[in-house]
């Protein structure tokens, strides 16, 4: 496979410094399996205004079983769910009732505050399943934390692909290779879900000064530099590259302009103030915040 000229050669000093910073993420349970927990880290708190990121599975749950994660609130962030295989039905306290399916995408933002449970409806546990996603959240600018809540949910068929060459880009938000997807943001973002058959190439936007590929499968090569699956790899700002497929691979591309100030994370709280979380934390404890209708009974208590 040829070198093109803007791309460094192994060895060079730029070959080495593309990949700013490798993250492996931690192995923590959320309702009942592993997942991958990739932001934050004392790498890296945030890519662009994404602040958290989860791998979820591969798991294969056995018939009778399935994902019961409880009510819980969030503020100041939206929530990004994409899967690769089977399906999560998500409950909110705006009364959103909606199964999330591989290829689609369900965008919630929390605002000034929201409750949601994610579950495995009853008919999908009548039979073994396997379920395998990601789920993200994204930072509000200062000037939007604290909006009202809302939520959309975009069909696989809804999301724009840019498909050349061996290469399939599915662009889950924002603008990307000429195209822009249907998913609401409320800064400048992308994210994308890549698949590249083995010897095929794509570029990296350089549009944004934050950037990162977190890998899933296969093998890729970055200037020279090779990565395997299950790796946040973080990008050099401004850094015109190229990502090539040693073999199949998939990937998924992120990345934004740096956040407007500092943000504090405590559980599902994310804020510029850590008063505003103190007070999140008291309104969820005092059982201030809206219950999920259809899903009324239960629910997580504050952490201790």
């Amino acid at each position: 496979m040829s070198r093109r000229p803007e791309d460094p050669a192994p060895g060079d000093g730029a070959a080495c410094d593309a990949v700013e910073t490798i993250i492996v993420p931690r192995v923590s349970d959320i309702g009942g399996f592993e997942v991958r927990r990739a932001l934050p880290s004392i790498k890296k708190r945030m890519v662009g205004p994404f602040i958290f990121f989860d791998q979820m599975g591969p798991a294969e749950f056995i018939t009778g079983e399935g994902l019961d994660v409880r009510p819980h609130p969030h503020i100041g962030l939206s929530t990004v769910t994409y899967l690769y295989d089977g399906e999560i039905f998500h409950r909110d306290s705006l009364g959103s009732a909606q199964a999330i399916r591989p290829g689609d995408v369900n965008w919630m933002t929390a605002g000034r505050g929201i409750v949601h449970s994610e579950r495995t409806a009853p008919e999908v546990r009548e039979s073994s399943f396997n379920l395998f996603g990601i789920q993200t959240w994204v930072a509000l600018p200062k000037e939007k934390e604290e909006i009202a809540p809302t939520f959309t949910h975009h069909g696989k068929a809804d999301l724009p692909v840019i498909a050349d060459k061996g290469a399939e880009v599915r662009l889950i938000i924002g603008e990307l290779y000429g195209e822009r997807s249907p998913t609401p943001s409320h800064s400048e973002t992308f994210y994308a879900d890549v698949a590249l058959e083995a010897g095929a190439r794509i570029p990296v936007d350089i549009g944004h000064e934050e950037r990162a590929i977190y890998t899933l499968s296969g093998e890729i090569e970055i200037s020279g530099d090779r990565f395997g699956p299950g790796q946040l790899l973080v990008l050099r700002p401004a850094d015109a590259l190229h990502v090539t497929a040693l073999t199949d691979a998939r990937f998924q591309l992120l990345g934004g302009e740096p956040m407007d100030g500092r943000r504090y994370v405590w559980w599902n709280f994310v804020s510029s103030s850590k008063e505003r979380i103190d007070q999140a934390k008291a309104e969820w404890k005092a059982g201030r915040f809206d219950i999920v209708p259809g899903d009324e009974d239960d629910f997580i208590p504050l952490p201790d």
